[in-house]
């Protein structure tokens, strides 16, 4: 589905299989909203030095990691940008990255971080469309083998306007900074592997993740029903609550699925889904291929059981399945200046600017607490975002 018919979609009312539901919206507001709104612009101010967190090696982040301080020049180039960054989130592809494991291998050493939001502090002579005040995210795109561009585990960036993407400076800053990886990856996927329209259903595991997070919001915008299967935990009500909060239809826990939970509701819903979106493999996988209608789409977008995707024989060949990765990199390089990609932005902002996408909950670290961070981004459950602030007034 193309992304203009997405828009098509919004302001419809969602009903659950059938029936008229109440919104049940009730998202309770996370202790740092405050800080969430626009900063005062920081220009006028002079800096020398900027401190960053390096990748020295592959390996244990907890290990691998280093805090140092780098003198900026005293000038940037014609074509440059002084960016001072404001918030940069830690993902599970940062640490993916940091550990070796993830696709991209950067050389080393390399500032870590591969999305964030900044406030241009001043611009060469030669800069056009940008100016001191403006807001920017990195392109995830810059990020590659040879190019550090993307590192945003810093205080302070000099980039050339390619490697930057303009936002709203009137936005939540930990929506800006959070923006350019999991809500584009549930935006694309949700609009390009299968026509969608208001009332059909999509299914995804790893509903609580971020992505999972952004795929329940955008869907109810846009009338699409959910399924939403997640790890069984500790104060599992409690999640369950916060996800039909933020809009989901129906969750339930891969214990439940495993227990026939996902068959029955299948039986109950007058259609199968459309597409299933997947981030564990495994058993997890097999069961959103087998819960899929005739023509049904499987998006494969990570793998955290670190186990193969399992595609069962039986509702390939019968009901025609058929299986995609997406990878978002991938996708904001091909489309580096596509308008695609700019309507997508500006959309994505609006939402989050409306409320109908909300920023994550987040737990915020000054960048040289970075290891603390960085450590409690790895422990299993925490559930709210891991995010490094620059600045202690921001805190």
């Amino acid at each position: 589905m193309a992304a203009p018919m997405c828009k098509q979609m919004s302001n419809r009312l969602l009903t659950i299989f059938g029936f008229k539901t109440i919104n049940r919206l009730t998202y309770i507001k996370a202790r740092h909203n405050e800080k969430s709104r626009k900063f005062s612009s920081t220009r006028g101010h002079n800096y020398n030095e900027s401190y960053q967190v390096i990748i020295n090696e592959f390996g244990n982040p907890n290990n691998v990691l280093e805090g140092v301080s780098v003198q900026l020049p005293s000038k940037i180039g014609p074509n440059q940008m002084l960016v001072k960054v404001l918030m940069s989130p830690i993902n599970p592809s940062d640490i993916n990255m940091i550990e070796g494991t993830y696709h991209i291998r950067p050389a080393l050493p390399c500032v870590g971080g591969n999305e964030g939001v900044g406030e241009i502090i001043e611009v060469g002579p030669s800069v056009e469309r940008f100016h001191p005040g403006d807001w920017v995210i990195s392109s995830i795109a810059a990020r590659s083998s040879d190019s550090l561009a993307a590192g945003l585990w810093r205080q302070f960036l000099i980039p050339e306007p390619s490697n930057v993407i303009k936002v709203p400076n009137d936005m939540p800053v930990i929506g800006a900074a959070t923006l350019a990886v999991n809500p584009c990856t549930a935006y694309r996927m949700i609009c390009d592997f299968a026509k969608l329209k208001p009332g059909d259903i999509l299914i995804q595991n790893g509903a609580n993740s971020a992505v999972g997070q952004c795929v329940i919001q955008l869907a109810k915008h846009w009338g699409i029903k959910t399924i939403n299967i997640i790890r069984d935990r500790p104060q599992k009500d409690e999640l369950v609550n916060f996800l039909h909060d933020l809009g989901g239809d129906i969750v339930l826990t891969e214990n439940e699925r495993k227990q026939g939970g996902l068959k029955e509701i299948i039986k109950t819903i007058p259609e199968r889904p459309k597409l299933a979106l997947n981030c564990v493999g495994g058993d997890s996988s097999a069961h959103l291929v087998a819960s899929l209608g005739k023509d049904g789409v499987i998006v494969t977008y990570g793998g955290m059981s670190r186990r193969p995707v399992m595609i069962p024989t039986g509702p390939t060949i019968f009901n025609r399945i058929k299986a995609y990765g997406y990878w978002n990199t991938d996708w904001m390089k091909e489309n580096l200046h596509s308008p695609i990609k700019i309507n997508m932005f500006q959309e994505l902002c609006e939402f989050i600017a409306k409320g109908i996408l909300k920023p994550p909950e987040a737990d915020l670290f000054h960048i040289k607490d970075f290891k603390t961070a960085v450590s409690e981004s790895m422990e299993g459950f925490k559930g709210k975002k891991k995010i490094l602030v620059m600045d202690n007034s921001m805190l």
